[in-house]
């Protein structure tokens, strides 16, 4: 095995501070395809480029569904516009349903502030 072009899952596992298990759960979805030796995994540089992106959607905020959705449109030779442009509306979609999100939080802590000010006042004249 060329260690330069080929992970073990255990490699991968250290690298990207995952289990084994996450990867082996990524491989039953059929988003990284390891090369099997007997009962030994070999990722290629493709899977762990895939495993990078998979976690990037995550950090993002991604379903798996989504993450996948945008790797799978993957082509150089057509300079990957489709790709990049799902992954910005994507992003522009996640970025709206948070900040709705956050108005929504900032209500609810608003809420709370003038509540516990009524209780308060309410307990100072009940003493």
């Amino acid at each position: 095995m060329n260690a330069i072009t080929q992970f073990s899952i255990r490699d991968l596992a250290d690298e990207f501070d995952v289990t084994s298990r996450t990867l082996r759960f990524y491989e039953e979805k059929g988003l990284l395809s390891p090369k099997r030796e007997g009962q030994t995994r070999w990722y290629s540089g493709a899977d762990r480029t895939r495993l990078r992106l998979i976690l990037r959607g995550k950090r993002l905020g991604l379903s798996l569904e989504e993450s996948a959705e945008i790797i799978n449109l993957y082509d150089p030779a057509a300079g990957n516009k489709k790709q990049i442009q799902a992954l910005l509306t994507r992003i522009q979609d996640k970025r709206a349903e948070l900040l709705e999100k956050q108005r929504e939080l900032a209500q609810v802590l608003d809420d709370l502030q003038l509540s516990e000010q009524r209780c308060l006042a309410a307990l100072k004249e009940k003493t």
